[in-house]
């Protein structure tokens, strides 16, 4: 793949100039990034304070098959197919990971003719994001450990501190590690460990601050780990708060590129979905809101993690109010959990429609279109969300882009119409119990019987409580591939419960990670990685895959 990929009239991408003209953006103020790169200032959002919002469009799925279900190709075929139609229109998404992309999972920009370019710096080291959060979350690891070294004047236990090193890669043998090893001049020995760098806090809090000033005070409040006599102790304890706003200062810019039909978008943040909040960051979101009538977002996975948490997290920070859901759904995905059947594969889908409805939503299905797929089965999922009052839209943006996702942006466009008076449900209030909160998002967004906890969690939740963390929304974490905590699991279950293994505390984020089951924060990497077959294609800037 070349550097300029071709869009598919054969022209290479508009300069990122145009592009932002078409959004009524100043050029002489843009922070480019080369050609087809910019950063745009922060200072933006607050000059259009009182302009009107677009309208907010979420994208999420069914529960997915190990290779996904196309929300990113479904986002920008959307976005792009509504510009077709007229609108002005965008999309934000996340940052990729290079761990998955080394690793099994491949790029984040879309495919065929539904991509983001320039994909290739995109996918790779785009502008230094994911590299600024890396190196501000271990500068705060750097100044936790030194504080050990030089007299731990706080009483911080080395046994309770729950920060942890990043990197952005799949790396196994970094999960658990013994650091300070070598004498008294070489630190203080204790067990660490390295997260993948989207999992980090300082990531959250990227994505959820609502201005520069905001980002601070975020990373004032994480608590980097514990007293001997059980008091937090918070990042703002250490003196690094201010070195790692200077180290995120270009990070907080909204990145702005552009589709392959050239649909301006805003691509920033990398929370994932199954460990973190998995959305952009919110200050991208509400800058396309400002610049644009139509704005298409995506939230990782399925409307058990990825939506839900959109919802009850983004959502409430950032006074987001979606017009409309779109549920991405493949014949495959049907197929995967237990076919056409009520407790299988359209069961799964039902209860997707019925959760996008437990938030007051309207949700409009988007069955996304593979060349072997049989379209009798179209026919079938059609005819199953027509009798549940949803409308059902075969989409075929991956081999026609825009042009082949009109129908599905003509049923958001009416599905936004009707929807124009509704506002966000929330399904659970702040100041409800942890335990209450938990137990709502397992009986009612994943249809589980009830809420087990291991040992140790209520102790967590009494120490939450005490600091006066218990109001702040739950993030779960666990897999992607059931509605219930066990992967194996597919379809509808039913009879199942729900087992929180831990919880962790994310305050400067604004939230508690609820851990179920058998979930990593670094990945490891497969027997044959896609790392394995790229190569550089000799001449060009870009890496490629043979």
């Amino acid at each position: 793949m070349s550097h300029q990929t071709a869009a598919p009239n054969g022209l290479p991408p508009r300069r990122i100039s145009e592009v932002a003209r078409e959004l009524g953006l100043n050029t002489e103020i843009i922070l480019p990034h080369g050609h087809y790169i910019a950063k745009i200032p922060l200072a933006e959002l607050e000059a259009r304070r009182n302009q009107p919002n677009g309208r907010l469009v979420l994208v999420t799925a069914m529960t997915p098959t190990p290779q996904g279900e196309g929300k990113t190709t479904a986002t920008i075929g959307l976005a792009d197919a509504l510009r077709r139609l007229g609108k002005r229109s965008m999309f934000c998404l996340r940052e990729p990971s290079l761990g998955p992309y080394f690793g099994i999972k491949g790029g984040g920009t879309g495919g065929g003719h539904a991509q983001v370019v320039p994909a290739e710096d995109i996918n790779l080291h785009f502008v230094g994001d994911m590299y600024a959060v890396e190196k501000a979350n271990n500068l705060l690891c750097a100044m936790v450990d030194n504080h050990l070294q030089h007299g731990n004047e706080l009483g911080l236990d080395p046994r309770r501190i729950v920060l942890r090193r990043v990197i952005d890669l799949n790396e196994r043998s970094l999960r658990d590690i013994v650091i300070g090893l070598g004498g008294p001049k070489n630190g203080v020995p204790r067990r660490d460990g390295f997260n993948i760098t989207p999992a980090s806090e300082v990531m959250a809090i990227l994505c959820l601050a609502t201005d520069f000033s905001d980002l601070g005070e975020r990373m004032t409040r994480m608590v980097v780990g514990f007293t001997y006599k059980g008091e937090p102790v918070r990042a703002e304890a250490m003196q690094a708060v201010g070195a790692m706003q200077v180290l995120l200062r270009d990070a907080i810019h909204p990145n702005l590129v552009q589709s392959l039909e050239g649909t301006p978008a805003f691509v920033h943040g990398g929370p994932f979905a199954n460990i973190a909040q998995g959305t952009n960051t919110c200050v991208a979101t509400r800058l396309a809101l400002k610049l644009a009538d139509y704005v298409v977002t995506e939230a990782g996975f399925a409307t058990d993690l990825g939506a839900e948490k959109f919802f009850h997290i983004k959502c409430r920070i950032a006074g987001l109010n979606p017009a409309a859901a779109v549920i991405v759904v493949t014949t495959k995905a049907i197929a995967y959990h237990g076919g056409f059947t009520d407790s299988g594969g359209l069961g799964n889908l039902a209860k997707h429609i019925e959760n996008i409805r437990l938030f007051g939503l309207d949700p409009v299905v988007c069955i996304s279109n593979f060349p072997d797929d049989k379209p009798a089965d179209y026919a079938r999922i059609i005819k199953f969300c027509t009798k549940l009052g949803v409308e059902a839209v075969v989409s075929e943006h991956f081999d026609k882009g825009g042009a082949g996702a009109t129908e599905l942006a003509a049923a958001v466009l009416r599905t936004v119409h009707r929807s124009r008076r509704k506002k966000l449900r929330f399904l659970y209030p702040l100041a409800a119990p942890i335990e209450k909160k938990i137990e709502t998002l397992a009986t009612q967004i994943y249809g589980a019987d009830g809420v087990d906890y291991d040992r140790g969690v209520q102790s967590s939740i009494g120490v939450f409580n005490k600091h006066g963390f218990g109001n702040l929304p739950i993030c779960v974490a666990k897999t992607a591939m059931s509605l219930s905590d066990d992967p194996e699991r597919r379809g509808r279950p039913r009879g199942f419960r729900i087992k929180v293994n831990e919880l962790r505390l994310s305050a400067g984020a604004g939230f508690i990670v609820a851990v179920c089951g058998n979930i990593v924060t670094m990945p490891g990497l497969p027997k044959v990685p896609a790392a394995a077959h790229m190569k550089m294609i000799s001449g060009k800037r870009a890496t490629g895959r043979t």
